[in-house]
């Protein structure tokens, strides 16, 4: 098999990421405007100029409050795949908090297309060992959470056991209890893990060097996913005042160019979604 690039895009809006979360609490996400629905539509317009399909990781608030979209998206011929609802850090949660959070944005998003849901992806990638069960427990067939590096402090730790399902790919896996993980890219400086999957990694990096890391993770391991939020292209989003600097810059730095970065991206690169890969190197999803 070829080297393959997968598209995921996560769906939630400017005011629910993790980087404002000290600024924005839940409770206060209905006084907030919304604007992801221009955006989303924006990212579809690409994607048909550009002839690509991707993986769309829906917010169940989101779904919930903008089934529409959601329908758009599916009608575009993209896969929707589950962002948990509240957008809460896994390890934050307790068990049942966490089962009850992927039951319920499960339930919405089938209920809008009509069909399964079988893709994951947590919130800011804090998987953990503990949700691996709760996921294959509730229906999916696989999880994009794990990125392998120590480098974020938000990014969850995986210590189970593993099985490689692809003589083709050192990247893809199985876990013993059958769930399928597609972890996010990383590329090795100085034997450090660095990641370099898409979002904040994209768009501070200069283009060409993005490219490069891109390739080099081709060449390695087969098949590379990138990620990114509909919230990255709108420049014109609220600024939020009381946060960190380093949280300020994650979020708003490079947020004028990142459009024009992803028309490079697509003219040179063709991806596909997370779902049509894997039923085109396993079968049977």
């Amino acid at each position: 098999m070829g080297k393959e690039l997968l598209l995921t895009i996560d769906v939630e809006d400017w005011f629910q990421v993790e980087n404002l979360n000290e600024a924005v609490r839940f409770e206060d996400w209905e006084k907030y405007e919304i604007r992801v629905v221009d955006n989303i539509n924006k990212l579809l317009a690409l994607f048909r100029k550009s002839s690509v399909k991707c993986t769309f990781f829906v917010l169940g608030w989101i779904a919930e409050k903008l089934p529409g979209i959601i329908r758009e998206i599916h009608k575009n011929g993209h896969e929707i795949a589950n962002h948990g609802y509240f957008h809460k850090l896994i390890f934050t949660q307790s068990h049942e908090e966490f089962e009850y959070d992927i039951a319920k944005s499960k339930a919405i998003l089938e209920d809008i297309i009509g069909e399964e849901v079988i893709g994951y992806r947590a919130p800011s990638f804090s998987i953990t060992d503990w949700a691996v069960g709760l996921l294959k427990k509730n229906g999916f067939i696989y999880d994009s959470s794990y990125c392998p590096t120590f480098l974020h402090n938000r990014y969850g730790k995986i210590n189970i056991k593993r099985n490689s399902i692809s003589k083709n790919t050192n990247k893809i896996f199985r876990f013993p209890n059958g769930l399928i993980e597609v972890p996010l890219p990383t590329i090795k400086f100085m034997n450090i893990s660095v990641p370099w999957g898409g979002g904040a990694y994209f768009r501070l990096m200069p283009y060409k060097i993005f490219r490069i890391g891109i390739k080099r993770v081709l060449n390695q391991k087969g098949v590379y996913t990138f990620y990114f939020h509909p919230w990255e292209i709108d420049y014109k989003q609220p600024r939020v005042k009381n946060i960190k600097l380093n949280y300020k810059i994650r979020h708003y730095r490079g947020l004028k160019n990142a459009y024009h970065k992803l028309e490079k991206l697509f003219k040179e690169f063709s991806f596909t979604s997370i779902k049509s890969y894997l039923e085109r190197i396993i079968g049977g999803i």
